[in-house]
């Protein structure tokens, strides 16, 4: 007897261990499936903010693609405006103007102007200060030689002026001379020569 009541109590033991071995494996049985619905999701998630990140890279390249393109028409459009605003002027002078299609520094502006056999625009009068249609555009004027004293290229010295208000004010790091602002009479600006701006040549002729 002393022994069935040993062997009933190892046995109801192992029966016991057995019934928590069993529940403990249901419980990560669990976990596990919990933990592989969560790593699913988190998967999910991934592959969709992935698309999304890619779908934005598209958008963001195809708004650059588009901003350029814009970019480029408008700067042509102004262009050829110009152009045409001294075309017109042209038939009433005796001056030739071309415009650049390009942005250079001051003085490579005006080194194109002179392998042409022209120069930079000087304005003398207000009919060819109005016709001007690109805002920030290379004129021939510089005070580099003397700071304060603005001079054409042709040497001759400045005497009407249509400065912006506030202009010049760059004192000896704004040398050159440029069209501010296309849609004001009064738009002159001094700029540093270095700066990358459209220009226009202007050539005399004899008619």
């Amino acid at each position: 007897l002393y022994f069935l009541t040993i062997l009933q109590t190892s046995y109801n033991n192992l029966t016991k261990g057995r019934d928590q071995l069993q529940t403990s494996y249901n419980n990560l049985t669990k976990e596990r499936d919990q933990l592989q619905t969560s790593y699913n999701n988190l998967t999910k998630e991934r592959d969709q903010l992935q698309t999304s990140y890619n779908n934005l890279t598209k958008g963001r390249d195809q708004l650059q693609t588009s901003y350029n393109n814009l970019t480029k028409e408008r700067d042509q459009l102004q262009t050829n405006q110009l152009q045409t605003n001294y075309n017109n002027l042209t038939k009433e002078r005796e001056h030739f103007y071309q415009v650049s299609s390009l942005k250079k520094s001051w003085q490579q502006s005006r080194d194109d102007c002179l392998q042409k056999g022209a120069d930079l625009l000087i304005i003398n009068s207000r009919e060819e200060q109005v016709s001007c249609g690109i805002s920030y555009m290379w004129i021939g004027l510089t005070d580099s030689e003397t700071e304060g004293r603005w001079k054409w290229v042709d040497g001759t010295p400045l005497t009407i002026s249509y400065w912006a208000s506030g202009e010049p004010n760059g004192k000896k790091g704004e040398n050159c001379g440029d069209i501010k602002s296309h849609d004001a009479e009064n738009s002159w600006n001094d700029e540093g020569c270095s700066s990358s701006l459209f220009w226009i040549c202007e050539k005399k002729v004899r008619l």
